[in-house]
């Protein structure tokens, strides 16, 4: 028989895959569920603009042709938006394959990343696979920006992993020790960003990463349209960065890595400003009924600037999970990202809010 784990990169060896449990089909049939209210991954729960489904649908009669100039508009499309030239732009097929790629361009056996705790762990996981050595800087609930900048120096990092707002916590960076942290990179050093929900953030708080990358300085910010547009199921998201970046991301991407369908509902998106502004308000103001209800009955949440609430549980969070998944509700329970005690709950419209707040409420016997 075969080794192929003899033969694979050793960078790999000791790392798991990814499982993401039983299927929701596998859970409604298990726990004879009708329905399931999917509150566990950050999926947009309020529903794509209909011009986006409606560019998606006309577009799948073209399936049968290579995306080489959907590729091109869609990159001029989001240039347009940002006010950046189109050589800035990087699409791909999610924010994920993006980090993906940035690691295979960048990162070489033995070198050393950097990232908080807790943040999103497919940064530690990829640089891991990539051969890089994953030094973890702790700051509680909010990200250490200087402690970050001083364990990168110290280790002489090659990327510092960064999600704005963050995940699982919600937190924003502070905007204003945005410029210190970069200025305190080491050379060689670079910053990538995570904005996947930067849409719902307050924009006067997020940091102006579009002019720092104009401005040459050591950084890639990535976007997505899972969150705001709901196209999760079509994977799609870009890269903003220096020219030379998206030459480095080309060569280790695949040629037109994301498909028509994608890439028309894409161009639609981008120009949809109103819609932005008011999903985001839409979601803010779901956000604080959930975090109304728990806190009126003595449960702490804290603040978000995401599109999902992280919450205080004081217990092990196993068991609350189990008993809102028996009602139908799927919540994350900390333990699976390095916080065993709390949850994180997708903001959902304000009916299922208030149930959910029921849900936890009783599961804690409050």
């Amino acid at each position: 028989m075969t080794d192929w784990d003899a033969l694979a990169r050793p960078s790999l060896r000791g790392l798991e895959r990814y499982d993401p449990g039983l299927s929701r089909d596998a859970l409604r049939e298990r726990h004879g569920l009708d329905e399931l209210e999917p509150l566990n991954w950050n999926e947009d729960r309020f529903g794509p603009p209909e011009e986006v489904l409606e560019a998606a649908r006309a577009e799948v009669g073209n399936v049968a042709l290579y995306p080489e100039r959907a590729y091109a508009d869609f990159r001029e499309a989001v240039a347009r938006a940002q006010d950046v030239p189109s050589s800035h732009i990087i699409p791909a097929h999610g924010a994920q394959a993006l980090i993906g790629s940035i690691a295979t361009a960048f990162i070489d056996p033995g070198a050393t990343v950097a990232v908080p705790a807790p943040t999103y762990g497919l940064y530690a996981q990829v640089s891991a696979a990539a051969g890089a050595e994953v030094v973890r800087v702790p700051g509680g609930l909010a990200t250490d920006l200087d402690a970050l900048a001083e364990a990168a120096q110290a280790a002489r990092a090659r990327i510092v992993w960064l999600s704005d707002p963050n995940n699982p916590t919600g937190a924003l960076l502070d905007r204003d020790g945005w410029t210190r942290f970069l200025d305190a990179l080491p050379d060689e050093c670079f910053a990538v960003a995570d904005e996947a929900y930067g849409d719902f953030a307050d924009p006067s708080l997020l940091a102006d990463r579009r002019a720092d990358v104009l401005g040459g300085r050591p950084v890639i910010v990535l976007r997505s349209f899972s969150k705001t547009f709901g196209l999760a199921g079509l994977r799609l998201g870009y890269a903003l960065a220096d020219p030379s970046v998206a030459r480095l991301l080309d060569i280790v991407q695949e040629p037109f890595n994301v498909n028509r369908v994608a890439l028309a509902a894409g161009r639609v998106a981008v120009g949809m400003r109103d819609f932005v502004e008011r999903r985001r308000a839409e979601v803010a103001s779901a956000r604080e009924v959930l975090r109304d209800q728990l806190g009126h009955h003595g449960i702490a949440t804290h603040p978000s600037q995401a599109n999902f609430v992280l919450v205080e549980l004081g217990v092990d969070d196993r068991p609350v999970c189990d008993a809102l998944l028996a009602e139908g509700v799927l919540i994350r329970g900390g333990h699976e990202f390095g916080l065993p005690g709390f949850a994180r709950v997708t903001v959902a419209p304000e009916p299922v809010m208030r149930r959910t707040a029921a849900l936890i409420a009783a599961a804690l016997g409050r």
